[in-house]
This record gives structure tokens, C-alpha cells and sequence, in this order.
């Protein structure tokens, strides 16, 4: 009996952190998601004096969101995540519910309009790209996609017969299907085969692997070195995964095409603030412009609620319900 309790006490109990990653894997979140939740937990662990959340509860969660609006002055958003990064610690890491948390100073959620890019001015930056984070951005604009969609598309995901690009796993964790533009494809069709070129040399060297969801790795070990589970857009390097050995490839990192955007934007003379979602915007503007029905839209965006999608009516300029100034008037024939 001795020996049995010896050989339990020589099992220490996981850390905090390791808790909250072992949850959220369990759970199947992102990377991205672990990553913020364990960053935002140890900032508050950090704010608190190094205390251990089990000793803390409601007020000391107040006290570091309210910080983080009245000092910080982070955005609304921002704080959010981190009050949803609290709310999973307390409620799924340590099973206890925190009360309503009245007392938390709001970071302000402002209202603004999207930036919108006027045709040429999204020709005139397309022109100064190169490669492909020209093609990406050509998808951004000509399918709606944000930068990490796109940059995450698998080669599997991409139906020409059928002029489609299903997104997998966009933002909400939903699927949809949005437009392969015509003017993407023969790029698209050269950069797929070069990545099928690029996957061969791999798999003759010992890689050629990615990553692939969890459940499916289990069920089809092999999946990560199909060719249709490959990025359509690749890194340059490979990486060894710490769990599995394996040697992968990550799809292309955002960075690269923000910067390329960057310099584009500098090069074309639009000095609007614009970025690459500014692409997204314009996207779901245009289309409006052209008398496309707000629901089409909507679907093609990915958007849950109709009333995300009508900000774009707001940026219209033209059409049956534009309204004219009475300045425009007043020297008419």
C-alpha cells in the first residue's frame, strides 16, 4: 500500500498553464486560441502578484479588465478576449462559476465605417505586386476572403471545375463556399502545380507533412502527407512538430503579404488607411454597387447576421438609393 502511494505522490500534479492547454485542445480550439487564452491568464496571474487564480475570484477579475481599458486603453475587442480567456479558466480549468461582473469599466466599442478602396485604386495596387502575394490579394478582393483564410486554403479546397473556394473552419468555426475569380485561376492552377512539385522533392527527403485536424490525423495517420491536404500556400522551411516528429511545412506567413500590401499601397499613392481586410471590404462594397442582392452577399462573406453585412450600404455612393447634395444643385441648367 505504501509502495502504491510513493508511486502516486512521484506524478505531480500539471501546472496551471498545462491545464489550460490540455482543456483547450480537448476542446479542439485553435492555436491562435491557446495562445491568446494562456497569454491573457498569465498576464493576469502577473498583474495580481503572481497569486494563483484559485485564490481569487470576481473582484480581482473587474480590477484587471478595468485596467485594461482605463490604463491600457486597449480596444473593446481586445478586452473581450480577455475576459473570455478569465471566463474559460474559472469555468472550465477550475469548475467555479464567477457572478456577473457589473462592476467592469467597458473599453469603448467605436463605430466607424470600413475603409473601401475605389476599382482603380485596388487595379493600381495590384499592379505593384508581385508573386504571389499579388495572387493572394487577388483572392482577398476577388472572393472575399480574409488573410488568414486564404493563406490557410488547402489544395483539396480549391474546385475549378465547379469555380468554388470552400472555406474550412473560418471565423465562428463555420464552412462556406465563396467565388473562384477567373482572373485568379491560371495563377491559381500554376502555383498548385508547383506546390505538387514542391511535395514530391519533400516526401523523396523524409517531409512533406502539415497539419491536419486531430480527429482526422487519428483516423487516416497518413492524411498529413496527401497532396490535397497540402497549403496552396506554403512556407519556405520546414519546422519539426514537438508531439509527432514530423517534418512539416506551415502555409505562408500573413506578414509577407502585409508588408508586400504596405509598400503596394506606398508605391500606388493610396494613402487611405487600408490593409489587406480593406480588400474584404471593397469586395462586399463593390458588389453591392453592381446590384447584387445583401443576402448573396452575406452568404459569400460568411457572416451569421445579415446586419453585419448592411455597414457596406452605409459606404454606397451610387445607385437607386443614393442621395444627391442639394450643393450639386444649385448650378443645374
Amino acid at each position: 500500500m505504501l509502495a502504491v502511494r510513493e508511486t502516486t505522490a512521484s506524478y505531480p500534479k500539471p501546472r496551471l498553464l498545462d491545464r489550460v492547454r490540455e482543456a483547450i485542445r480537448a476542446r479542439h480550439y485553435s492555436r491562435r486560441t491557446e495562445k491568446a487564452y494562456v497569454g491573457w491568464i498569465r498576464r493576469y496571474i502577473f498583474f495580481h502578484g503572481k497569486r494563483h487564480p484559485a485564490e481569487m475570484g470576481a473582484p480581482e477579475v473587474a480590477r484587471f479588465l478595468t485596467s485594461l481599458a482605463t490604463d491600457s486603453r486597449v480596444a473593446a475587442s481586445t478586452q473581450n478576449q480577455a475576459l473570455n480567456a478569465l471566463l474559460f479558466l474559472y469555468r472550465v480549468v477550475l469548475e467555479v462559476d464567477l457572478p456577473w461582473l457589473d462592476d467592469v469599466v467597458r473599453a469603448r466599442r467605436p463605430e466607424y465605417l470600413p475603409t473601401v478602396l475605389t476599382r482603380d485604386e485596388v487595379r493600381r495596387v495590384l499592379e505593384r505586386l508581385q508573386g504571389t502575394p499579388r495572387l493572394i490579394v487577388l483572392l482577398l478582393y476577388g472572393a472575399g476572403l480574409r488573410l488568414l483564410e486564404c493563406a490557410q486554403l488547402r489544395i483539396k479546397d480549391v474546385d475549378f471545375a465547379a469555380n468554388q473556394l470552400v472555406v474550412r473552419s473560418g471565423k465562428g468555426a463555420k464552412d462556406r463556399v465563396t467565388m473562384l475569380p477567373s482572373a485568379a485561376k491560371a495563377r491559381l492552377l500554376e502555383q498548385i502545380e508547383a506546390v505538387r512539385r514542391q511535395h514530391s522533392v519533400d516526401l523523396e527527403a523524409g517531409a512533406g507533412w502539415v497539419a491536419v485536424p486531430d480527429a482526422l490525423a487519428r483516423k487516416y495517420p497518413n492524411a498529413g502527407r496527401e497532396l490535397g491536404w497540402q497549403w496552396v500556400f506554403p512556407a519556405t522551411r520546414h519546422y519539426v512538430d514537438g508531439l509527432t516528429g514530423q517534418r512539416r511545412r506551415h502555409h505562408l506567413h500573413e506578414s509577407v503579404v502585409q508588408r508586400g500590401v504596405k509598400e503596394a499601397l506606398r508605391q500606388a499613392g493610396v494613402f487611405k488607411h487600408a490593409s489587406c481586410h480593406t480588400f474584404r471590404h471593397s469586395f462586399a462594397t463593390h458588389l453591392l454597387e453592381d446590384g447584387h442582392d445583401i443576402r448573396t452577399v452575406q452568404e459569400l462573406l460568411g457572416h451569421r447576421d445579415v446586419s453585419t453585412t448592411m455597414i457596406y450600404t452605409h459606404v454606397l455612393n451610387r445607385g437607386p438609393s443614393a442621395v444627391r447634395s442639394p450643393a450639386d444643385r444649385l448650378f443645374d441648367a
